[in-house]
């Protein structure tokens, strides 16, 4: 659950709603009391999103993205895998490319904060492809001119990935059924992480206001919707 605020109430943007975060994201923004309207793009039309009075869908060309609307508050939670992808550089136009198109197309149209969901490990100098390229992303959003950026780095997230139409990732899978029996004694940096605590922690960092650069660490996300 988000905690309620007192702030002006804030336009938001959101990108990636069909995902395991995003999806959260979602429901979470339109429950929060400080955010009057939420703008969500997506790649395609997108019949499981239930309309809201206060939801506005732009399905867009991440690609080509032309100009965005003016909000407060931007919110990135696209990802996918090298598998689904098809190829190292196919993960990279999503997970690095289309991020940044978003994040900047959104500061050009006066956004000020931005929050994005990356990963645990992110590290521009890594050897692993995966951890480079989200440090790559972080790096490049940093420099963007935002007053506040927010990254979340969830080690692998807990969902249902399938009732979402999303093809299941075996390490999250398998990590979920081999650690459950022992989950509590796993340390809380490297735990299987709720998809709800993610957009939770990161909604309330959002909404804290603190200006600069900021990550958030699985394990201080854990249980955030509980608190």
């Amino acid at each position: 659950m988000t905690e309620k605020s007192t702030a002006l109430p804030r336009s938001v943007l959101l990108a990636g709603a069909t995902g395991l975060v995003g999806r959260a994201l979602l429901q979470q923004l339109l429950d929060h009391p400080s955010v009057a309207h939420v703008h969500v793009l997506l790649r395609r039309a997108a019949p499981s999103i239930a309309a809201h009075p206060r939801l506005e869908l732009h399905v867009v060309d991440f690609a080509h993205l032309k100009r965005l609307p003016r909000v407060d508050d931007v919110y990135i939670a696209l990802g996918t895998t090298i598998k689904t992808a098809g190829s190292e550089q196919a993960f990279r136009q999503v997970d690095h490319g289309h991020v940044i198109a978003i994040a900047r197309a959104a500061r050009e149209a006066g956004a000020r904060r931005l929050a994005v969901v990356s990963a645990l490990g992110a590290d521009r100098d890594s050897r692993v492809f995966y951890n480079r390229v989200k440090g790559e992303m972080e790096a490049d959003a940093a420099a963007l001119g935002y007053d506040e950026v927010t990254f979340a780095q969830p080690s692998l997230l807990l969902g249902d990935r399938a009732a979402l139409g999303q093809p299941e990732r075996f390490g999250e899978v398998w990590a979920s059924r081999l650690l459950h029996p022992v989950m509590p004694l796993v340390p809380k940096g490297v735990r299987p992480i709720a998809a709800h605590d993610v957009a939770a922690a990161l909604i309330a960092a959002t909404m804290g206001g603190r200006p600069g650069v900021h990550r958030l660490a699985s394990a201080r996300m854990q249980g955030a919707s509980t608190r």
